[in-house]
């Protein structure tokens, strides 16, 4: 039986570890499933590399050498547009949550998985090609928000508006979805594949990096509310 493959081929990937026997054996296992993985063991070159290779998806060891995973998402996150996925040792969930408020799109814990680490990054590349495919509008447009999938930007009164990867992908989703109530096993299926688990905080750390980037009220939102026992709700008018 071949192994599956990815969304598209080939697949370029830049893996931050400096663990070489991790780092080569993701390379091994996504290369055999349609990626092309390039390594990097000294997070003081990270940056540079990631902003000049443009790959597809960084794999982004938050422990390395030269400067932490964090300070280097943080850094490359304006003018990288690609699914950021940390790998973490951690297992408090500050250091998860801090990893997403500077940009990343999903994290995975070590030891890692092959099988896991795969389907987190199928689902990281079919969210951002969907946003690419589709087929009815290339942008939407609420009030003075106004959301293109082409080019992944959003505007706020004609202003860009930064927003990483997962960011965009769930302001659109919210958007397309206006004046519906969307669940957090929604929302977690449509980003990252996986069901609610009842504790994963990720959305509600997004959803609120969302409010200030967009203007809406933190106290009292006004466009993306909260209901509460439910979900969110992305207001129509």
């Amino acid at each position: 039986m071949q192994p599956k493959t990815l969304v598209r081929k080939p697949v370029s990937i830049l893996c931050v570890e400096d663990d070489k026997r991790l780092a080569n054996l993701i390379q091994m296992y996504l290369g055999k499933r349609g990626c092309m993985v390039k390594i990097e063991e000294n997070g003081a070159r990270a940056v540079k590399r990631i902003l000049n290779e443009q790959p597809d998806l960084v794999i982004l060891d938050l422990m390395l050498p030269g400067e932490d995973g964090l300070s280097i998402c943080r850094r490359v996150r304006v003018n990288y547009k690609g699914p950021i996925l940390i790998l973490t040792a951690h297992k408090e969930d500050a250091n998860q949550i801090v990893g997403l408020e500077m940009g990343a799109d999903d994290y995975v814990m070590k030891p890692v998985h092959p099988e896991v680490l795969f389907a987190r990054i199928r689902a990281l590349l079919r969210r951002v090609e969907g946003s690419l495919k589709k087929a009815e509008v290339d942008s939407l447009k609420i009030g003075n928000i106004q959301a293109n999938a082409k080019k992944r930007e959003v505007r706020v009164k004609n202003t860009l508006v930064p927003l990483s990867s997962s960011e965009f992908d769930l302001l659109w989703f919210l958007m397309s979805k206006s004046g519906e109530i969307l669940t957090r096993d929604d929302i977690l299926e449509s980003m990252r594949g996986i069901p609610y688990d009842g504790v994963d905080r990720s959305i509600d750390v997004r959803i609120s990096k969302i409010r200030s980037k967009i203007g809406d009220d933190m106290l009292n939102p006004m466009l993306i509310k909260t209901v509460r026992g439910r979900g969110y709700i992305f207001v129509r008018d």
